[in-house]
């Protein structure tokens, strides 16, 4: 099993940062009470520090992880980039960070779908009838938009021959959740639209080079948070540090697991919000393979659900051209998979795609595990049903105290774009209301 990672030069890998990351030009600057501090340096913190820098406010982004990025994290291993979380900016046209990708490409306009039957390829008739299910399922839940709020299953079709195959990749696949579990409303807010864009140089070096010059330190865990006030007062290994204000990007799966003890406690809606909004889990693979076996690049390969192989791994192929593929297994699986370790993560899969192709294809391999990181504990964050209202509450202000992240984007949730977009609100309302000093 390949667990290390050869990481780009100034990219979001471990150890190829050092302990505290500061523009030369701040170095005589103290941060020991900075005006605002920023916990987690993922996509809201990194841009909720360029914000609150541009607006005139010190900040200081304390990071728990010895790497920046948070679940945006670029790496050589496989050859070319890989990116082992954020892959994709999604929604382009409205998307934030699109403006910095300036080498990126609208694959959606190139790849085609392959879907694997079992024993053999979807012919043309089968594929048009898998796009036709596909229509339905988001026509479904478009006609219960009206509806109280409830399980996106309750509503979408199911016994079509192609119903269960959808219903696995809408869910699991692309929302790390089953339909069982996702809010039908939360869905359909978050509906993320086209171009998709898949940047050449990966979504986690993207994201390093807008952190150059930060204040940022690293492997600085935040163990405790008093928002009594007047301020914030943040407490962990690195000492005691104060600050007028706090914004916190950490994931709701961090929050839950009482990742940072607060004082005093949430209140009971934010608490709630964070319960409201668990992290579900996608597992990214990449494995090296110079054969083309008859796909062309960027194509992805899905394989029909069955009783026999009720929640299969998807694959896209060669990206760029370069000599690996990737792919995601979600959902229940993935938690089941992660539970069991990264060695037969790897094993399953590679007989996953030896039935397709046949054996002996594959190279060297890379399994990531967002789950059992420490630092995260999932993916990115699904509303529970009947729950489509917790990411507004979670940004709700608490005097001093804000949240931010893709939890909190109601739009563009689980999504880097999101995440992003939420570290500017945030610390633009720090600069529009700014607390007592």
């Amino acid at each position: 099993v390949s667990t290390s990672c050869s990481c780009m030069p100034g990219s979001a890998g471990g150890g190829c940062m050092a302990n505290l990351l500061i523009n030369p030009h701040l170095a005589a600057m103290s941060f020991t009470n900075p005006d605002v501090l920023v916990i987690g340096a993922g996509a809201a913190g990194i841009s909720a520090a360029r914000t609150l820098l541009a607006g005139g406010l010190s900040c200081l982004v304390l990071e728990a992880a010895p790497r920046l990025g948070g679940r945006a994290k670029t790496c050589m291993s496989l050859g070319a980039p890989f990116d082992h979380g954020a892959t994709w900016l999604h929604d382009a046209d409205t998307n934030p960070l699109t403006r910095f990708a300036t080498d990126a490409l609208d694959h959606d306009t190139v790849r085609e779908r392959h879907v694997w039957m079992g024993d053999r390829w979807a012919v043309p008739a089968e594929i048009a009838a898998h796009a036709q299910a596909e229509q339905a399922f988001f026509d479904a839940m478009d006609a219960a938009a009206h509806l109280p709020d409830c399980p996106v299953a309750s509503v979408v079709p199911e016994g079509g021959f192609w119903d269960a195959t959808i219903r696995h990749w809408q869910g699991a696949q692309i929302q790390a959740r089953e339909v069982e579990l996702l809010s039908l409303h939360d869905q359909i807010e978050n509906d993320l639209e086209g171009p998709n864009l898949l940047p050449r140089q990966g979504v986690g070096a993207l994201l390093a080079g807008l952190a150059k010059g930060l204040p940022i330190r690293l492997n600085a865990p935040v163990e405790s948070l008093d928002w009594s006030g007047p301020g914030v007062v943040v407490r962990g290994g690195f000492g005691t540090l104060r600050a007028r204000a706090a914004i916190v990007t950490v994931s709701t799966g961090v929050l839950a697991a009482g990742g940072i003890r607060f004082t005093p406690a949430l209140p009971a809606r934010h608490a709630q919000a964070v319960h409201d909004l668990p992290m579900g889990l996608l597992t990214k693979f990449g494995f090296r393979c110079s054969e083309r076996l008859g796909i062309a690049p960027f194509h992805g390969i899905r394989v029909r659900v069955t009783p026999e192989n009720p929640r299969p791994a998807s694959w896209i192929m060669w990206p760029f051209g370069a000599d690996h593929l990737f792919g995601f297994v979600g959902g229940a699986r993935a938690w089941a998979l992660s539970a069991a370790g990264p060695a037969e993560t790897e094993a399953a899969l590679r007989a996953e795609f030896a039935a397709i192709f046949g054996p002996g294809h594959l190279g060297q391999g890379l399994v990531t595990d967002w789950g059992a990181n420490p630092h995260f504990l999932g993916s990115y964050s699904q509303a529970r049903a009947g729950a489509a209202g917790a990411r507004a509450v979670l940004a709700e202000p608490l005097g001093p105290l804000l949240f931010a992240g893709e939890a909190t984007h109601r739009g563009l949730a689980g999504t880097i774009g999101g995440a992003w977009a939420e570290g500017q609100r945030a610390a633009q309302s720090v600069l529009d209301n700014p607390p007592a000093a």
